[in-house]
């Protein structure tokens, strides 16, 4: 067994010096997208083998989304009481703001207000305005999606959601922590009872479960459905088209998703030789062990294994070997 990873290690140093080596002199107008990162250096046949990079062109599929989560009926005084700091906090910041540009008034015209009563002013001011913020987080914390939405929409919501007109439920959907489109429907399993809800948005607070929310608006919700009730729930979207991509073959960063697919450039030294590029794409839905995503030509050469060793090779392209690493 020491031999065998001795003999792996000594593979893989040789893999990238060779690599690092073979695009020092590489042309400069390959087909890298700007926002998909570093060149990657180019491989050999036997090197992609080596490392087990796997290459496959992308299958086309159309799937409508579904998606099943666990539905919290939450409770609706929690979103008055913060609805409600932030009013008063807003007030309070904006009289003091009044009150300080009079005093700042007075100061200057010579009217009576000392420069203790000014600097007074400000520390209240600077107080106050602090306090608004923090009650402003902390309900985009609790309720983006309603602290998002347009003055007279959000007003709507918490006045509903406060005469026992709707409910507000969070949606988790267990294992997942991101979801690339909103939903169109959402449907609640009440006692064998589909109840039709609206998808306002996702929350940005998580809970101890880890995942990914969305708040549903349910209005007229069957009565005896309350505070603390837990219901299935399904998510619905409509009929996306794209393409097939195993889960390993995507890769994140700063710009989004991205993949790894085989360049049409040719690197002049060798024919056996292969560069990679990054390219861009966008998540549609997940698929099982799949994501359907958007992007791709059914004609690419995707990096389906391997992937992370292109990633641990990205910004290695042009490097000479014994560049000094500070």
């Amino acid at each position: 067994m020491k031999r065998s990873f001795a003999a792996s290690l000594a593979v893989c140093c040789v893999l990238l010096l060779q690599a690092s080596v073979s695009v020092g002199n590489a042309d400069e107008d390959d087909d890298r997208p700007a926002a998909a990162g570093d060149q990657t250096p180019d491989l050999t046949a036997k090197q992609q083998k080596a490392v087990g990079i796997v290459v496959a062109h992308p299958v086309a599929a159309k799937l409508p989304e579904h998606i099943d989560a666990v539905g919290l009926v939450l409770d609706s005084t929690t979103l008055i009481s913060d609805s409600g700091d932030v009013t008063g906090a807003e007030a309070a910041e904006q009289s003091a703001a009044a009150e300080l540009e009079r005093l700042r008034a007075l100061h200057h015209g010579g009217a009576g207000a000392s420069l203790k009563q000014l600097e007074a002013a400000q520390a209240d001011h600077a107080k106050l305005r602090a306090q608004a913020q923090l009650a402003t987080a902390r309900m985009a914390l609790h309720w983006g999606p309603i602290s998002d939405a347009a003055p007279a929409a959000r007003q709507k919501i918490v006045a509903d959601a406060t005469r026992g007109r709707s409910l507000l439920v969070r949606a988790e959907l267990p294992g997942r922590h991101t979801l690339s489109v909103m939903p169109e429907k959402a449907l609640l399993n009440v006692d064998g009872i589909q109840v039709p809800g609206r998808a306002l948005g996702v929350l940005r607070e998580t809970t101890e479960t880890q995942s990914i929310g969305l708040l549903i608006e349910v209005p007229n919700a069957p009565v005896g459905l309350g505070p603390g009730a837990r219901v299935p729930v399904t998510l619905s979207g409509a009929v996306r088209s794209g393409y097939l991509l195993p889960r390993d073959a995507v890769l994140y960063n700063e710009n989004g998703a991205y993949v790894f697919k085989q360049s049409e450039r040719k690197t002049g030294k060798s024919a056996d030789k292969t560069s990679f590029v990054a390219v861009k794409v966008k998540l549609l839905a997940a698929a099982g062990a799949d994501w359907l995503t958007d992007g791709l030509d059914d004609d690419d050469e995707v990096v389906v294994q391997g992937a992370g060793v292109l990633w641990s090779l990205q910004g290695m392209a042009g490097r000479a070997p014994d560049d000094d690493d500070d």
